[in-house]
């Protein structure tokens, strides 16, 4: 059982890439759903993304020494990214491996407008009930 206690969702509107490139949209689709910033000077946490989307394709998920070995870069750095994207929700953890919460791209924007949804009928209800109480 997989179970998400809290998400960090953060949505960044920015310009679509005017180019068709892969690389460069896969960049921004990431920078939108803010997973990556400004200070990840060699983009590790966008390549640890993008080998988690390849794994998703294959249906294996992959441990963080795995992942190290594959990019190149420390443990220490693979966890510190993939509890980022854990935080936000998309990437779940199971058995020491880690995934991404759907298969494809596609699902992954749904299932975040959905969390997103949930999220802002919680904050109606609770806003509802507060303005009761205040007597607004």
């Amino acid at each position: 059982m997989i179970r998400v206690y809290h998400q960090k969702i953060t949505i960044v509107k920015s310009r679509k890439p005017e180019e068709q490139n892969i690389n460069k949209e896969l960049q921004w689709f990431g920078d939108s759903l803010g997973l990556f910033n400004l200070r990840d000077k060699d983009k590790s946490c966008f390549r640890v993304f993008i080998e988690l989307l390849k794994s998703s394709k294959r249906r294996q998920p992959l441990s963080s020494d795995e992942l190290a070995d594959m990019l190149n870069l420390t443990r220490g750095t693979v966890i510190h990214h993939i509890n980022k994207l854990m935080d936000s929700g998309i990437v779940v953890h199971e058995k020491k491996k880690y995934f991404l919460r759907v298969h494809n791209l596609q699902e992954l924007v749904k299932e975040v407008k959905k969390d997103i949804d949930r999220t802002c009928l919680d904050l109606e209800e609770v806003a509802e009930d507060i303005d009761r109480r205040l007597g607004l």
